[in-house]
């Protein structure tokens, strides 16, 4: 099989030597087959629930394990990263709260790379949240962006969701396979048209099959994930999201493209990839996200004085929001640069989300500067109660910016 494995040189494995076991791949499918000759004397796999693989609509996760670490034994093929530490968790039925606690189970592990071949038409506010959790527990999400182009291109979570690796499938000739959907969220592609897969022996007899579906496409990106993340441990979550799509190879339109994104997974390219900036607290994109005992139980405080450097995208992080002590009578003033368009709110302590609307909204937004262009934005405000509160500073992007990075500062006095 490893002839036809096409993608190993497509995305450079073949020019890079894979490093031991190290930061672990959680596979979130269909139970993987322990029993398949891949897998039966596989070291570093373990089962983090019961596995449970009898007909033909259990042999998803097998195929998908497979791309990812199918060790290099002689048997069969190889995976992307033969000798990562993998974990698996059969979500049953599919459905949300089996993916839910698929999350909750990989990240009370610590570090990890989770991969999810499937989801949910629509949105989800709790598959966000357990995505949002994953993030702050030191877990990023890669998810396949689906196989929808011809009926439409529906929108499926978590592909869509912010913080989530969003993966599209190319073909042979490094063109988007005419499967794969179209998407604003989407951060890169790798190949996941004829991808050789190991399948239990009750759906082939050889135990082997070749698959297409962005299902495919996604394991690749989820081990490399690993790789890279295990070789340059330094690296936070968002970093690593930052470095596998910056370091892929452009290929159609120049620049991010809805069709591949921002080009083809490059592992030689990641391991090489200049390491970004750090975008502080996230995820921050809401309240519920920052205050405690709700998204996580410790929440994010911003001390003050404070400056810093972040970023946000209309795709992946679209609003930051920071949590500021006022004690009584202080006040408090935060103001945003950059030379994109990136505006500030200042919002009250019974603020429950930043997209508030009606008598909630003429109660919580104290102040706002949405000036146009570059010029900095600054909101300022006084608790005039006799006890000290949290207030929150909200940085967004102006219309028609999809990407800026940005200088914030925020400072607390009596005066």
């Amino acid at each position: 099989m490893v002839p036809n494995e096409w993608w190993i040189h497509d995305v450079g494995d073949d020019q890079v030597e894979a490093p031991a076991a190290g930061v672990p791949v959680t596979v979130i499918d269909t139970g993987l087959d322990l029993t398949h000759p891949e897998f039966n004397s596989r070291p570093n796999t373990t089962a983090l629930n019961t596995q449970t693989v009898v007909s033909s609509d259990d042999i998803h996760g097998t195929a998908v394990s497979s791309v990812i670490g199918a060790p290099s034994n002689g048997v069969g093929l190889v995976g992307v990263y033969p000798q990562a530490a993998l974990q698996e968790w059969d979500f049953s039925d599919g459905s949300l709260s089996e993916i839910l606690a698929g999350l909750d189970a990989a990240t009370k592990r610590g570090r990890s790379v989770i991969n999810i071949s499937g989801g949910f038409l629509g949105f989800d506010s709790l598959l966000e949240q357990g995505v949002d959790r994953a993030l702050r527990r030191g877990a990023i999400v890669v998810a396949a962006v689906g196989n929808d182009r011809q009926s439409g291109n529906r929108s499926f979570v978590p592909a869509s969701l912010p913080h989530v690796l969003t993966v599209g499938a190319t073909d042979q000739s490094d063109r988007f396979a005419f499967f794969s959907n179209r998407s604003s969220a989407l951060d890169l592609a790798a190949p996941g048209v004829s991808i050789p897969v190991a399948v239990p022996t009750f759906f082939n007899a050889s135990g082997f099959a070749s698959f297409d579906g962005t299902s495919f496409s996604a394991p690749l990106v989820a081990g490399a994930a690993a790789w890279v993340w295990t070789v340059r441990p330094d690296l936070d979550p968002t970093q690593l999201e930052d470095v596998m799509r910056n370091s892929a190879r452009d290929v159609g339109r120049k620049g991010w493209d809805a069709d591949t994104g921002f080009g083809i997974l490059s592992i030689p390219a990641a391991l090489a990839a200049k390491i970004p900036a750090k975008d502080p607290q996230e995820p921050n994109d809401d309240i519920n996200l920052v205050r405690p005992h709700a998204v996580t139980a410790s929440g994010t405080r911003l001390t003050t004085p404070a400056r810093l450097q972040a970023r946000l995208d209309v795709a992946e992080d679209p609003e930051d929001v920071y949590r500021v002590w006022v004690p009584a009578h202080n006040r408090i003033s935060a103001s945003t640069r950059s030379g994109a368009n990136v505006n500030v709110a200042l919002w009250g302590p019974k603020t429950r989300t930043v997209y508030e609307r009606g008598t909630a909204l003429k109660r919580d937004l104290l102040a706002y500067s949405q000036r146009s262009g570059s010029r900095p934005d600054t909101v300022r405000g006084r608790n005039t109660t006799r006890a000290g509160a949290f207030y929150y500073v909200d940085a967004f992007l102006g219309k028609r910016v999809s990407a800026a990075s940005y200088s914030f500062k925020v400072s607390v006095s009596r005066r």
